[in-house]
């Protein structure tokens, strides 16, 4: 058995083994992350022919116990006619004067290990390293360069992994350990549902093909299970090193570690982590990763290795609760120590932002799209308008107006350029005139170079003020991330995008707005190997495999639901306008169905409407005319105590019905499991059409011109899928029974009736109120439940 194999990236290695000191991330570093790739393409112009950019090296260094695999990319290679140059490039805020060859250890550390690969390689007995500095603000450019024989760079890269080895073991000890419980692992229930079979081979041969699958799974299938078992096997086969489990929802990651649990439990060996927001985990309510001010920041990288292998010792189950009691013990900071832990977890259940926003995307897995990554990516279909929010960006008059008038004394070159946006946006307010609004396909490039100007001259001032309690540091810190990430987005723009302006009373609204995500999104998803989507609600499947980037090379899947779909009682009643113009007229109407459902049943029912105004009025006649009913209403705001507080009113075995209203699309008409008697009905009050509005019509009218599907992509598909996801809360396992009341004239539509799953096909068009009653008593007979 031949010696066993470490893959690590340079930039890992050398980080782990090396770092030391505070957390100290300056504001304007985030700055300098955003422009990092832009300085480096213009230094790496500027170099000529001679200046080789973006070299992958890469090179297995064989020790006594161990192959290495060293992977990393070097800014640059110049073949210059006294011997070939390491490049590392490095954008920095400090002074030039006060950069020598001393100021970090970490950036010749880096370039040595590149220039060591290259040498050997090359054959090489000496080369030069050289580390070129780039200021933000004045452009300077400091180079410094040093040569080093290939016998340092060995004696340097032996080193360096002497330190390395312990982690080198803790990872092979774990990957062995990890292999082994994977090849003996049973699936960890006594036997597949309906469909999940099928489900859980489609997803593992896809993963072994390295392709990409979008997967209809009805409720009751068990897709969290369904999709991680089979990537759990790929894993342990070693077609990928790594699972992300995306979602939207708390709920849903709750749902993934109780999966990981179970096969936990069945023997399987497997690391995850569930990563947290930086604001819902900081400890320092400040929010400042400042050494000055947060405990936890200082000294952070003196103590995180021991940390890192206190819990490695101990856990399995990365949860936000483990993170947090190592963080303590060890007082380092826990969103970056869960950032750090991430890299030894086999399973990653996160948002989908950390895989696919441009914005905030883990660099430290992604940065080079060269990851054997599986993405399952849950509840698939809530992708389509977060992927148009991700690549969207949006700023607006006020804050500008508002952070000059505070900098005029205190800062008057940036109080000047932050005047120059704000009568920029007064100019296109006026522009908008009566309609209010402004569509462009044309960019906004004045703008775009006013912000530029803004953030370069605020940067400095707030560097130096940001540990002072100035008044307006706040907003002008808003006002300055806002702009960088509007700039930056400006980069994607392209035919897919318009630009939007937007008057509202005296503000002004400028988006960069993202029509068709798909581009972006499949381009997203190549940082990884394979992606599977899924979701009980891809209805039409054409539809989201086009808008999330699928393409015909791709797999789908359309699974049927495993449950009887005699336990359901599906009625469409399209006696009922719901239209907007016509809702006046249906609020009593739809109290009279209200009170004849749970009149013929006591049970929990949940009736769901389009708006919340809608809702309110419905509301609030229901409870006028029968007071003494059990109810609760969705405010359009709620705390996670709150949620579960409105949650936990669903008990089993109530004396009196409780009747809950909320909306479609809401945070209680997907992602919540009401099993048994806990949720018996649902009454859906209209087609779920998202609010007309310019925006919505935007979308609309470009799909017109691309498919001439412009209304049913626009509204009607995404409508519906919140109809089909409020009515998937009834039926949640096989022994529930319950039913479903549609209540709009459009559920008899063709069009509409055409987007029914085939578990609805025993749908009951009734329409008088008196049949309606004796349809909802049969069932309850046929069913024998009193």
């Amino acid at each position: 058995m031949g010696k066993p194999e470490i893959k690590i990236s340079i930039r890992n290695l050398v980080e782990l083994v090396l770092r030391s000191g505070d957390i100290d991330n300056r504001l304007v570093s985030s700055g300098r992350m955003l422009e990092g790739t832009k300085i480096h393409q213009r230094i790496q112009k500027q170099g000529g022919e001679l200046y080789n950019k973006e070299v992958s090296l890469v090179h297995d260094f064989n020790t006594d116990d161990f192959i290495f695999r060293l992977e990393g990319r070097a800014d640059g290679i110049i073949a210059e006619p006294g011997g070939a140059v390491i490049d590392e490039i490095k954008s920095t805020i400090r002074p030039i004067e006060f950069i020598d060859e001393d100021f970090s250890f970490l950036h010749w550390a880096q370039a040595k290990c590149y220039a060591y690969i290259y040498a050997v390689q090359n054959e090489l007995d000496s080369i030069y390293v050289q580390l070129t500095y780039f200021h933000i603000e004045t452009e300077e450019i400091k180079r410094i360069r040093k040569q080093f024989s290939l016998e340092e760079l060995t004696v340097f890269i032996e080193e360096l992994l002497d330190k390395y080895v312990i982690w080198a073991r803790i990872s092979d000890s774990w990957s062995n350990k990890r292999d082994t419980s994977i090849k003996t692992l049973e699936f960890p229930f006594k036997e597949y549902r309906n469909g999940q079979r099928e489900l859980a081979v489609a997803v593992y041969k896809t993963i072994a093909q390295g392709k990409k699958l979008f997967a209809q799974a009805p409720t009751g299938i068990g897709k969290t299970i369904s999709t991680l078992f089979p990537a759990v096997k790929a894993l342990g086969e070693q077609h990928i090193s790594k699972i992300f489990y995306l979602t939207a929802k708390t709920i849903t990651r709750q749902v993934a570690e109780e999966a990981f649990s179970k096969m936990r439990e069945c023997g399987l060996a497997f690391r995850t982590i569930t990563l947290t927001a930086k604001d819902k985990i900081c400890f320092n309510k400040e929010g400042s990763c400042n050494p000055d001010f947060c405990e936890y920041a200082k000294g952070h990288y003196n103590r995180v290795n021991n940390a890192l292998e206190d819990v490695l010792k101990n856990s399995e189950n990365l949860s936000r609760d483990v993170i947090e009691e190592y963080s303590h013990k060890h007082t380092v900071c826990p969103f970056e120590f869960s950032l750090d832990l991430s890299l030894w977890a086999d399973g990653i259940i996160c948002d989908y932002n950390y895989a696919f926003d441009p914005r905030v995307y883990l660099k430290r897995f992604f940065l080079n799209n060269t990851g054997d990554y599986a993405f399952l990516v849950d509840e698939a279909h809530n992708l389509v308008d977060r992927a148009r929010e991700m690549f969207s960006a949006q700023i607006y008059k006020s804050g500008y107006l508002e952070a000059k008038k505070l900098m005029m004394s205190r800062v008057p070159k940036v109080a000047r350029i932050l005047n120059k946006i704000n009568s920029y946006m007064v100019a296109l307010r006026k522009q908008c005139k009566d309609e209010g609004f402004i569509i462009s396909k044309a960019e906004l490039t004045d703008l775009y170079r006013m912000l530029n100007s803004f953030i370069s001259e605020a940067e400095e001032w707030i560097l130096k003020n940001q540990n002072s309690n100035i008044d307006g540091f706040d907003q002008l810190l808003e006002t300055y991330f806002n702009s960088i990430a509007f700039t930056r987005m400006a980069d994607f723009y392209d035919e897919r995008y318009v630009t939007f302006i937007e008057t509202k009373s005296n503000d002004v609204r400028v988006k960069l707005f993202c029509l068709d995500p798909s581009f972006l999104l499949a381009d997203a998803v190549k940082r990884g190997k394979t992606a599977i989507f899924f979701s009980a609600t891809l209805t039409p499947l054409n539809y989201f495999m086009d808008v999330l980037g699928g393409d015909k090379e791709d797999y789908n899947i359309n699974l049927a639901s495993p449950f009887n779909k005699e336990n359901l009682c599906l009625i469409v009643n399209d006696s009922i306008s719901t239209r907007y113009k016509n809702r006046d007229k249906s609020y009593d109407k739809i109290v009279d169905i209200i009170w004849l459902t749970i009149s013929k049943k006591i049970g929990n029912y949940v009736v769901f409407f389009p708006s919340y105004k809608y809702m309110n009025e419905v509301y609030a006649r229901f409870t006028e005319q029968y007071p003494e009913t059990d109810t609760i209403i969705q405010e359009a705001s709620m705390t996670e105590e709150e949620r579960e507080c409105f949650l936990s009113n669903f008990q089993s075995g109530r004396e009196k019905s409780l009747v809950s209203f909320g909306v479609l699309g809401g945070i209680f008409s997907e992602g919540i499991d009401l099993k048994g008697d806990r949720l018996i009905g649902a009454v859906i009050v209209g087609v779920g059409l998202p609010q007309v509005s310019p925006e919505q019509d935007i979308i609309m009218n470009y799909y017109q011109s691309i498919n001439r599907m412009g209304f049913e992509n626009a509204y009607m598909y995404p409508g519906m899928n919140k109809v089909l996801q409020a009515a998937g809360r009834v039926i949640r396992s096989e022994q529930d029974v319950g039913l479903v009341i549609l209540l709009d004239e459009r559920f008899s539509n063709g069009s509409y009736r055409r987007l029914f799953p085939r578990h609805w096909e025993h749908a009951l068009r009734v329409q008088d109120t008196g049949l309606l009653g004796k349809k909802l008593e049969q069932f309850w007979i046929d069913k024998n439940i009193e």
